[in-house]
């Protein structure tokens, strides 16, 4: 269907309209059967993204969503039926920014009269842990929006990412030639370790849908958006099998990551956090408890996200 124009259809408010989980969001309501209306947040209305987006029957609106521009946030979501928020703690890497730009976003959609929230958040590795691995920082400060959020008395739910499989492009210590000719995954982690796996831009969005459609809004549920559960010594030989380049998975120490990181000069503030980010999955996994029951069609799996990416570059 198209973006509807009926005033009987639900409104819904998608922060990040333009971004990878926002526009996700955007295109599995463009899919569905039912009718909605949407309004969609960013920060420059006037860029070319924007406008195709506003192009497609979307109510487009300017807005920066930062405690210093607080009164037009808490004005933005009137008369939204359900909003899907979302931060991204990689544009600032500040935690107390994260957690209160989060809280900012729920007392907004509140205010608006939402009555619904879907939220993009992340375990606690701190807790998981029982406090051993406790500077992942993104994933705490989501984590604590997401109890903010579920003592707000609006239905929320957490609808968590799970692992891009986009960022062999994005950090590309993760995938590398080696010497001999072959290419290696050197990863500081276990593998055997499985990670929910997600090609983001094609279905995180599902999963939101999916939680919006239900008979029965899932208030206090925690959902993982992923394609396929996969170890990492699968996805390697899946690359492999999938690209027709000689790679494997190759097990290296954190401090070795670190090294890795540093070559391509991360700062050295994230090291530390990156690392114990690897560290609490090979330690604690990654719990994923629903399943793919119900959902309007099959999330991608690795081998077909592997068929799908363009990989002159990565595999050059």
């Amino acid at each position: 269907m198209t973006i509807s124009k009926d005033s009987s259809a639900p409104l819904v408010a998608v922060v990040g309209i333009t971004g990878i989980q926002g526009g996700s969001v955007l295109k599995e309501l463009v899919a569905s059967d039912k009718p909605y209306r949407v309004r969609g947040f960013t920060r420059d209305a006037t860029k070319p993204a924007s406008q195709a987006i506003a192009n497609q029957g979307v109510e487009l609106v300017s807005l920066s969503i930062v405690v210093e521009n607080k009164d037009a946030v808490l004005k933005a979501f009137a008369g939204a039926d359900i909003a899907f928020l979302v931060t991204n703690y990689w544009e600032h890497m500040n935690i107390e920014r994260e957690i209160a730009e989060g809280k900012l976003q729920v007392d907004a959609a509140k205010a608006g009269g939402v009555k619904k929230i879907v939220w993009s958040g992340m375990p606690s590795f701190k807790n998981i842990s029982g406090g051993k691995y406790s500077q992942i920082e993104d994933c705490e400060g989501k984590f604590a929006v997401s109890e903010y959020g579920r003592a707000s008395g609006v239905p929320f739910v957490d609808v968590q990412a799970g692992y891009y499989g986009t960022t062999v492009f994005t950090l590309p210590c993760l995938l590398g030639k080696q010497a001999d000719g072959t290419y290696a995954m050197p990863w500081p982690v276990h593998p055997t370790t499985v990670m929910p796996f997600i090609d983001a831009t094609h279905d995180y969005g599902l999963f939101v849908r999916h939680v919006i459609e239900q008979p029965t809004f899932p208030a206090g549920s925690t959902i993982v958006a992923y394609g396929e559960k996969i170890t990492l010594q699968d996805m390697a030989a899946q690359l492999a099998k999938g690209t027709g380049k000689p790679v494997v998975f190759k097990e290296i120490t954190s401090e070795e990551f670190k090294t890795n990181l540093a070559a391509m000069g991360l700062p050295a503030s994230l090291h530390d956090r990156m690392a114990a980010a690897w560290g609490a999955l090979a330690d604690f996994g990654w719990e994923v408890t629903n399943t793919h029951d119900g959902l309007p069609r099959h999330p991608r799996s690795w081998a077909e996200f592997v068929a799908a990416a363009d990989w002159s570059t990565a595999l050059a």
